[in-house]
């Protein structure tokens, strides 16, 4: 794995799969571009990768802003590859759950992300990239407009993938539950009930690291003939349904 000489845009690379992911590519020798929606945690994030002698360049920017979204591109220069994290989680089933709630689920995953990759096309380079985050484990009854959502990215990358060729191409990591701060509202309680139910269901008997996650975004940027497809991180989860 080598990324030197190459820029790498990460939506969302001041924590969890986003921080692993620029850790990986800063290591193989990528120039970053990360962004985020708290500047102190963009500027630790930021520090921590320049540790590693890379260049790192970090904005604000707030992924469900669609003006703040276009103003940072239209100075972002260009780019080699381009990696989202954007989109959050939900629960409930499309009975039980707010409609407001799947809705805001459903736009944080799709429309935000269709707002990225329309935005970030004309800034990628020839032979280059787009992967976006999909997501694996919930289902429809308790997890109803992030379903959708994750599914509407599958069927994103696969559209993006003949729109782009043979320029560059578009493909998308689904992983399930992870131990990140994403979920640093629940109490280390909850957190440990979580992943011991999530271990219990995964075949491989626990719950992925970060970096194993991360690895997958790294992989579909370097392997130069996968496109349109969506890599399902989960242990195996999804085959125990």
């Amino acid at each position: 794995m080598d990324f030197t000489n190459r820029t790498i845009l990460i939506i969302g690379g001041t924590s969890g799969f986003g921080h692993g992911i620029a850790t990986l590519a800063a290591r193989a020798g990528a120039r970053l571009i990360i962004t985020g929606r708290d500047r102190k945690k963009l500027d630790a994030a930021a520090t921590a990768l320049q540790a590693q002698n890379v260049e790192v360049t970090g904005y604000v920017v707030d992924a469900a802003d669609k003006k703040g979204l276009a103003h940072f591109f239209d100075g972002v220069g260009e780019f080699d590859h381009l990696v989202s994290m954007a989109g959050g989680f939900m629960g409930g089933g499309f009975l039980n759950a707010p409609v407001d709630v799947i809705h805001k689920a459903i736009d944080e995953k799709l429309f935000a992300n269709l707002a990225i990759a329309r935005l970030a096309a004309s800034h990628l380079r020839d032979q280059g990239s787009m992967v976006f985050t999909a997501g694996s484990g919930g289902r429809p009854h308790n997890a109803s407009g992030a379903i959708v959502g994750n599914d509407a990215i599958r069927t994103l990358v696969q559209g993006l993938a003949v729109e782009l060729a043979p320029r560059a191409r578009a493909n998308a990591v689904a992983p399930t539950w992870t131990r990140t701060p994403l979920w640093r509202d629940m109490s280390p309680e909850q957190i440990e009930a979580t992943d011991k139910q999530f271990s219990s269901a995964i075949p491989l008997g626990r719950t992925a690291r970060i970096d194993e996650v991360a690895s997958a975004y790294i992989f579909l940027m370097e392997n130069t003939f996968i496109t349109g497809q969506t890599i399902t991180v989960d242990g195996g989860l999804t085959l125990n349904a």
